[in-house]
């Protein structure tokens, strides 16, 4: 169960369990599975270092199982396995019991993205002030960061996740609703995202 600090916004974190051969699958193809793990763990490292610096609340969602002693400090950050048969239903269950626990503002964020900051996080909160839902758009049809201060159940069913028309499937489904677009940022998923980027070269040699 969640627990409700003096906060009314709390960030969701949803990761992967950082394990060979299951991290960055699409990614793995190319550079190998030692390597795409190593990529994954300096992504996550990435995102704690960017979370830490956020005033929300803050919850970290398991893909597999909770780990205990890791990166993420139980004192900041609580601990929750993800629930459900695909990506949608995971997330509608993650909003659902923070809207259950009193919050008043909820956002999500994945585990794979290098170029999101703090100041991207906080930014998307205050515009929760004056919008329904903010979305971060990403560079695949997809998008790296939701926010909403109600819980929006629709746009979390009847999409193909991980494709495309997800950024698409879902704004149509909000055209009722005041709507807020970050700037687009790229997530890590295929060799692609990383060829040019210069904090990847390390890994690339």
């Amino acid at each position: 169960m969640l627990k409700k600090s003096n906060s009314e916004n709390l960030l969701l974190i949803f990761t992967r369990n950082p394990e060979l051969g299951k991290a960055k699958t699409r990614l793995a193809k190319i550079v190998g599975d030692k390597t795409a793990l190593e990529i994954y763990k300096f992504l996550l490292d990435k995102t704690k270092e960017v979370t830490s610096k956020v005033t929300s609340d803050k919850a970290v969602y398991y893909s597999v199982k909770i780990r205990e002693n890791d990166i993420w400090d139980a004192n900041s950050y609580q601990k929750h396995q993800q629930v459900g048969e695909d990506l949608g239903i995971r997330m509608l269950n993650a909003f659902k019991n923070s809207f259950d626990a009193g919050y008043k503002k909820v956002m999500i964020i994945g585990s794979d993205l290098y170029d999101i900051t703090s100041e991207n996080i906080e930014n998307a909160f205050d515009q929760l002030n004056s919008n329904d839902v903010v979305l971060g758009p990403a560079e695949d049809g997809g998008y790296y960061l939701l926010g909403m201060n109600a819980l929006q159940e629709n746009i979390f069913k009847n999409k193909d996740w991980g494709t495309a028309s997800v950024r698409k499937d879902t704004l149509a489904d909000l055209q009722d609703k005041a709507v807020f677009l970050l700037p687009t940022l790229n997530d890590v998923d295929v060799f692609e995202d990383i060829e040019h980027h210069p904090a990847f070269a390390q890994f690339l040699k």
